[in-house]
């Protein structure tokens, strides 16, 4: 059975080009180069995203059909831009919407993301991508998601630059070894953890 792939994309535009999507589509690429089944992006800035720490923020609320997409795949795409050297609003709104998870325990004490993958796409124009896929794997692991091996794929242009990652005319090399590199780690743990779940403690 192929691995599924869930890319979110916290890019602040509503639509049109973001260098997140490109970044994402480099990943979308690797994966699919595998095998791996890659659903089409969420974009959360499409999204009515209500703020709360719940999974139900009540009508209108577009949090639990994404959650539900998201819950569905074995392997989460973050994607997010640099902003003030963090990542997106929306991508710590999103963070804050699965700290629900820690309430949603199976009886093994297993939260609903306890054998997901998740990946970072991060792009920006200032450094910051170390400090972001730092802050987004600390967060989703307290809440449950796994983190392999080579987990961030990323690329920051010249400080105070004006080149964003959609405008270059090729994949810089390294760009594309990572996410290959991070498209057959995420899958492989996917894979694994498919086969052999977290047992849990109970209690």
């Amino acid at each position: 059975m192929a691995v599924r792939v869930q890319p979110i994309n916290c890019t602040l535009k509503v639509e049109g080009d973001s260098s997140t999507d490109a970044m994402i589509d480099v990943l979308r690429k690797a994966f699919k180069g595998i095998g791996a089944q890659v659903e089409p992006t969420l974009r959360m800035a499409a999204l009515n995203i209500k703020p709360g720490v719940t999974s139900d923020e009540g009508e209108g609320d577009d949090w639990p059909a994404a959650r539900e997409r998201i819950l569905a795949a074995d392997v989460l795409v973050f994607g997010t831009p640099i902003w003030m050297g963090q990542p997106s609003s929306l991508a710590k709104r999103v963070m804050e919407r699965m700290d629900a998870f820690l309430s949603e325990t199976d009886g093994q004490g297993r939260m609903p993301s306890y054998g997901k993958v998740v990946l970072c796409a991060i792009v920006g124009n200032e450094d910051g991508a170390h400090a972001s896929s730092a802050l987004i794997f600390q967060a989703l692991n307290d809440v449950g998601w796994t983190i392999p091996a080579i987990a961030a794929c990323y690329w920051v242009g010249e400080a105070m630059g004006s080149t964003d990652f959609k405008d270059l005319k090729t994949v810089p090399e390294m760009v594309d070894k990572t996410a290959r590199m991070a498209a057959t780690n995420a899958a492989h743990l996917a894979g694994l953890l498919k086969t052999s779940p977290f047992p849990g403690a109970g209690g």
